[in-house]
């Protein structure tokens, strides 16, 4: 359902439920959630996200378990949990996280992407955001993530058509940063190309991402004047200038 495998610097970390067009149960959730603590305990400098079934990427939840939700609260409280869990244990790694979306990421899918730090859009790439269609919402957290990366009128337009959005207009509103013809070859080449910066100077520009008021930030920028490895790279790039 849901494999964690590592390739020299890269994590990968693969939804893998063809049956079910990768819909995402319960214990999918929380398996995501596990794997992302695995890679953030990890030697691994970036990690892709990725379907292992062609066209799709995933259904989102699991709609054969929400027949329990309607006479069930624990039940949606448990539900609710482990999406969150998932989904925030993947937006917390410390490391970059790169999406590839060459097919369809509906639903929960959708909220899962955007805790990610790069979206790829391949081809076939389609989103859509639906809880209007089921007569529920979405959570708050990830209602404001989605604000927040394509802006209040075109999360508004989502949520309340659950219209589709394909690829190349996923890239021009900014739910997916780049839109090529193979997502997973170019996903791979900005891991690799991603891995041969260093690992602290990309952790220290994550973090800055996140969040730039955290404090610390300016300390952290000084202190990697200092770094073995900011004299070491220096020296080369010098070297190679002269």
């Amino acid at each position: 359902m849901i494999r964690l495998q590592f390739a020299e610097a890269t994590a990968l970390l693969t939804l893998d439920r063809a049956g079910a067009r990768n819909a995402l149960p319960i214990a999918a959730w929380d398996a995501i959630a596990d794997a992302a603590e695995a890679v953030a305990a990890s030697e691994a400098r970036v990690l892709i996200l990725q379907s292992a079934m062609p066209g799709m990427f995933s259904a989102g939840a699991d709609l054969a378990e929400f027949a329990a939700l309607v006479t069930d609260p624990a039940l949606r409280t448990r539900f609710r949990t482990a999406m969150a869990r998932g989904i925030e244990a993947v937006a917390a790694l410390p490391i970059p996280v790169i999406a590839v979306v060459d097919g369809g990421c509906f639903g929960a899918a959708v909220a899962l992407t955007l805790g990610c730090d790069i979206v790829v859009a391949g081809d076939a790439a389609v989103f859509a955001t639906t809880p209007a269609k089921l007569g529920i919402g979405y959570p708050a957290r990830d209602v404001g993530r989605l604000r927040a990366r394509v802006g209040m009128g075109q999360a508004a337009r989502m949520l309340f058509t659950g219209d589709r959005i394909y690829a190349d207009e996923a890239a021009r509103i900014g739910l997916a940063h780049r839109r090529v013809a193979d997502a997973g070859v170019e996903a791979r080449a900005m891991a690799e190309l991603i891995a041969t910066n260093d690992a602290d100077a990309v952790r220290m520009l994550k973090a800055v991402l996140c969040d730039p008021d955290a404090p610390g930030h300016d300390q952290a920028f000084e202190d990697a004047f200092g770094s073995p490895a900011f004299a070491q790279r220096l020296d080369a790039f010098l070297a190679g200038k002269r």
